[in-house]
């Protein structure tokens, strides 16, 4: 009968939430806030009988319910937007953070909670909500508004810092400490779990999700996504860290897909489904009587974490270069927790290491404040205008005079060289965590490898010979690049530092003796990490030679190789985060475009049936090198490609927008309507 028991909790799980989410919602209120109500409703503490025969279950569920949350917060992630908001959102998000942390732990023990409690309150109510703050901003109808657009590079910051937090409780849950050395470790393994798996997956997930999606089945590409996500939140489980922290990368991996849309599309109520169950389960641990019981600490927090908010928020968006306007209207957008606080709160209590009153308040703030959010963004308008109107006209020219300046800051453009510099620099370290990874890799086998092959030759010292050997042929492509990107940037620092107008006869030798002194000593370095990074796999010394020489003729050998295959993954990369074209210029400022582009025009040539064109590839049309004009966009029904593949197939009925001349889109328009041959003819 315990499938009739699990089939009747679930079933009650579901009405129960569709009923009262039918009234948050007629009510104007987020469902979220009706999905816990319907967990209290049901909970064991309400009513004077049970509803949910096995809690348990429901709570299993609901884990997978914390998976699809995860995975659909890294589908909106975006790299490419993380790159775009700059400083402002690192400086907001970082103070953010810490200041909320800090009022948290104060709070915690000001209650006379334990040092355990105060610090899981502290991160507890560090993170805004993602998806909540979206949907009040989605119902305002403010998504394209600029502080908006800065609110969503904020949460995008706070939650790569709330994935290294979870990291950094988990080690502080067991050992009850954080020293300096084991937070490094912990950020050093973290940084090189993240590269691997962001550089792998970037490389070969869209490339698989786009082979996939040439067999135009939801269900194939829906099996494989699901695939990707549990397999990617297993093997975090299994190296240590939580099954979110998987299922978020894997989201942000397939967000950079060309499939996006798509794929957001079919995983919505897969997402919701789950998710529900999720928010439903948080509700079943509410206590009522807790909740009156710990009423004062409640209100004293939702008060904290609006005031706190508000004000490191805009200060920290301020301080990032955004005017008092849009930094307050920031900084009021944030005050309030949500689904990353509940994830922390059953860290805590998963762990056993946090008392059982401090889930259901952190749920009763996070209702709180999730109440209040939609009337700060409104009021946010009214807040601004009254404190102008009440400020010193002197300290309103100061803040305007910093919002000035650190636009012009802003305005400059660094030299060529520096940016060349930056970019070297950025592509070194990434190399480096590579590497890094690879031999953490290794080390971690160790421990496993003699149990799994007790017979290897040479006992234990042949396994830190095969290891290392291994690991050193897996970083030479990495190693390699390093080395001559270590040589590029050395020569460059050398001519910045002595440019040929200003250094006179001795210019030349000065660039040289620069060069060749900034080569050698990054080679040094670089053989130093190498060594540490050795430290636990380093054979005896006459086994380590014989690799070395092993290694050296390799690399004279095969270099050519090593450096096709990393040019090839670069390569690979750089097409992941290929940017689509702009949008067409408005008529205003045509003027301002190059020569060339101010010919051109845009035509939407649609592909009737009989066409020639339908079933074939764009590269196979060879429509650019045939008539000048080029494929900019493809409407397939709902569905919209911008900058469409060349591997992207023509269908019946497609819209195709081409960009080019007149004489170049008469020429293409020409080619696509052309009529397919009768049967027989030539």
């Amino acid at each position: 009968m315990h499938h009739l028991t699990f089939l009747q909790d679930l079933a009650v799980v579901m009405i129960v939430a569709a009923f009262v989410t039918v009234l948050f919602h007629r009510l104007k209120q987020p469902v979220v806030l009706g999905y816990i109500l319907a967990g209290v409703i049901i909970g064991p503490h309400t009513l004077p009988f049970p509803l949910i025969g096995e809690e348990e279950t429901i709570r299993t569920l609901s884990e997978l319910g914390v998976i699809f949350l995860m995975f659909s917060l890294g589908l909106e992630f975006s790299l490419r937007k993380l790159k775009a908001v700059g400083a402002t959102a690192l400086v907001a998000a970082t103070l953010e953070i810490l200041v909320m942390i800090w009022a948290g732990f104060e709070l915690g023990r000001f209650f006379g909670w334990g040092t355990m409690d105060s610090v899981f309150l502290g991160a507890i109510l560090a993170i805004s909500s993602t998806t909540i703050i979206i949907k009040a901003l989605e119902e305002l109808g403010k998504t394209k508004e600029r502080f908006a657009q800065l609110i969503v590079g904020i949460l995008i910051v706070e939650d790569i810092l709330a994935i290294l937090m979870l990291a950094l409780l988990s080690g502080f849950a067991v050992t009850g400490s954080l020293q300096p050395l084991e937070v490094g470790r912990t950020v050093a393994q973290l940084a090189a779990f993240l590269a691997v798996l962001l550089v792998a997956g970037l490389i070969a997930v869209p490339r698989l999700l786009n082979y996939v999606a040439k067999f135009k089945s939801n269900e194939m590409l829906v099996v494989m996504v699901v695939g990707l996500c549990f397999g990617v939140s297993l093997l975090a489980a299994k190296l240590g860290y939580s099954i979110a922290l998987g299922a978020f990368l894997i989201g942000a991996v397939i967000a950079e897909a060309r499939q996006i849309g798509r794929i957001e599309a079919l995983m919505l109520p897969v997402r919701d489904l789950f998710s529900a169950v999720f928010f439903v389960s948080i509700g079943l641990l509410i206590d009522p009587a807790v909740l009156w019981r710990y009423k004062v600490p409640i209100l004293v927090i939702t008060l904290v974490v609006v005031v706190g908010k508000v004000l490191a928020c805009s200060l920290g968006a301020f301080v990032g270069g955004n005017g008092r306007r849009d930094s307050l209207r920031i900084g009021m957008g944030l005050a309030q927790i949500g689904e990353f606080s509940f994830i922390i709160a059953s860290l805590g209590l998963t762990l056993k290491v946090t008392s059982d009153f401090l889930y259901p308040i952190a749920v009763a703030v996070s209702i709180l404040t999730t109440l209040i959010t939609p009337y700060l963004m409104r009021s946010s308008d009214a807040v601004v205008e009254w404190l102008e109107r009440r400020s010193p006209a002197p300290l309103l020219n100061y803040l305007d005079a910093y919002t000035r300046w650190t636009s012009r800051r802003a305005a400059i453009k660094g030299s060529f060289g520096a940016v060349l510099l930056r970019r070297m620099f950025v592509q070194m370290a990434l190399n480096v965590v590579l590497v890094a990874a690879i031999f953490i890799a290794a080390a971690a086998l160790r421990s496993r490898a003699l149990a799994w092959w007790p017979e290897v030759p040479g006992g234990e010292n042949g396994l830190k010979a095969l290891l290392w050997l291994g690991a050193m042929l897996a970083s030479l492509p990495m190693l390699i690049a390093v080395s001559r990107k270590l040589q590029a940037s050395a020569m460059l620092i050398g001519e910045m530092s002595s440019p040929p107008t200003a250094a006179g006869s001795e210019g030349s030798t000065m660039r040289a003796v620069v060069a060749s002194a900034l080569t050698i000593l990054g080679g040094i370095v670089l053989a130093l990490c190498v060594l540490l990074l050795s430290s636990a796999l380093l054979p005896s010394g006459n086994v380590l030679l014989v690799l070395l020489l092993i290694l050296l003729a390799l690399v004279i050998l095969l270099r050519r190789t090593f450096v096709r295959i990393h040019a090839r993954a670069q390569g690979a990369l750089a097409e992941t985060f290929a940017q689509p074209p702009a949008t067409p210029a408005p008529a205003e400022e045509v003027r301002t475009l190059p020569p060339l582009l101010r010919a051109a025009e845009l035509r939407t040539v649609p592909i009737a049936r009989g066409s020639a064109a339908i079933g074939q590839l764009i590269s196979e049309l060879r429509l650019r090198s045939e008539t000048g004009a080029s494929i900019v966009g493809i409407e397939r029904g709902e569905q919209k490609l911008i900058n469409p593949g060349p591997d992207e197939e023509l269908q019946v009925d497609d819209l195709v927008l081409l960009l080019g001349s007149g004489a170049q889109l008469d020429a293409a328009t020409s080619l696509l309507c052309g009529r397919r041959p009768a049967e027989g003819q030539a």
